[in-house]
């Protein structure tokens, strides 16, 4: 486990890549944002964005993952108080291949609470062809190591 005092300013992580499917598309768009753009392939072809692609949130929602799969789930993660930035960038499409790139910004031991502390970071993701698809700036709060 790792806890507040392994992050530093600066640091920067790599997370391995993910593709994204028609299907899951379809299937998160279908529960959770069922535009046409997200569901139909004709009607996506006859939006702005040329295709079907993913819902900002579904976007939103691989990167947590890949967040919890390497960070987040091997740290004393103790919540989020909250997400100051988030912008959808450019459309993801079946088939992208998505890269997600993070910057420790900030690292705050907690003064009324001192077993804590609160971690700022950016992330960027982009597709297979280096395009920023995603931007998001977030704070994450960890436990301190235990003395």
């Amino acid at each position: 486990m790792k806890y507040l005092e392994d992050f530093a300013v600066g640091q920067t992580m790599e997370f391995p890549p993910r593709t994204v499917s028609e299907d899951e598309i379809i299937a998160f768009a279908r529960d959770y944002d069922p535009q046409p753009f997200h569901l139909d392939k004709e009607a996506a072809r006859q939006s702005l964005f040329g295709g079907l692609c993913a819902s900002g949130w579904h976007t939103a929602g691989m990167m947590m993952r890949m967040l919890v799969d390497n960070v987040i789930g091997k740290y004393a993660s103790m919540g989020s108080p909250g997400v100051d930035q988030l912008r959808w960038v450019k459309p993801v499409f079946p088939g992208d291949t998505l890269h997600l790139r993070g910057e420790i910004l900030d690292v705050k031991s907690s003064r009324s609470k001192p077993d804590r502390g609160v971690v700022t970071s950016r992330y960027e993701m982009k597709n297979q062809k280096g395009e920023t698809v995603l931007t998001m700036q977030a704070k994450g709060m960890y436990a301190r190591r235990p003395v």
